[in-house]
């Protein structure tokens, strides 16, 4: 697909960044996801599997804040990686006034608090500092609308299976997306509960 149907400032940032139209992987990807369907999104690094995530979001909300709840959740493994999901997100909704949040461990957890309770629409997030912070009632996730575990090949480690499984029972009527370099049997369980009827797209 190319980027004509796509919001006004997201294909403006598109260009501004390089981007002339999708490539041949993202033209299979981004109408499901446009599309509102559960995904699988199956492809090994490189495939711009990241990049369609975030043309995905950003068109979803409607490339705008709205109110405070976060719309957009996305799990990811560390804090290295939240915080370089958010640079990325950072380069296409500059433009934009939506808001993107990293939440992490190793940070005070009552200023996370603070500064998610005071309006955030995009929070990319590690498993175990989510979990608290919702058992804390430090995160509304009554808004959600886009449920995103991003590179899941790590959710076998720890208790994060578990933690995602608890935090999607907690997430109401929402598109969920698994993105993963490869599928596995942890990823593949997800089946059982909230990805029951998701798409599959796989890129060998």
């Amino acid at each position: 697909m190319s980027f004509k149907k796509l919001h006004p400032l997201l294909k403006e940032s598109l260009e501004n960044a390089g981007y002339e139209t999708s490539n041949p992987f993202q033209k299979k990807v981004l109408p499901l996801l446009k599309g509102g369907s559960d995904t699988y999104i199956i492809a090994p690094k490189g495939s711009g599997k990241t990049t369609a995530l975030i043309i995905a979001t950003i068109h979803k909300l409607k490339a705008e804040a709205f109110e405070d709840s976060p719309r957009a959740l996305i799990v990811v493994k560390d804090k290295a990686d939240a915080l370089a999901l958010k640079d990325e997100f950072e380069r296409f909704t500059k433009n934009t006034d939506l808001r993107v949040y990293a939440l992490y461990d190793e940070y005070d957890i009552e200023k996370q608090k603070t500064e998610v309770y005071y309006g955030q629409d995009i929070v990319i997030a590690t498993p175990a500092r989510l979990s608290k912070l919702y058992f804390l009632n430090g995160i509304h996730l009554g808004e959600i609308q886009l449920f995103v575990i991003e590179d899941a090949d790590y959710i076998g480690r720890n208790n994060t299976y578990n933690l995602l499984l608890r935090l999607s029972e907690s997430v109401g009527k929402s598109q969920f997306v698994i993105i993963a370099d490869a599928m596995n049997s942890k990823i593949k369980n997800y089946q059982n509960s909230f990805m029951s009827n998701a798409q599959l797209v796989q890129k060998k």
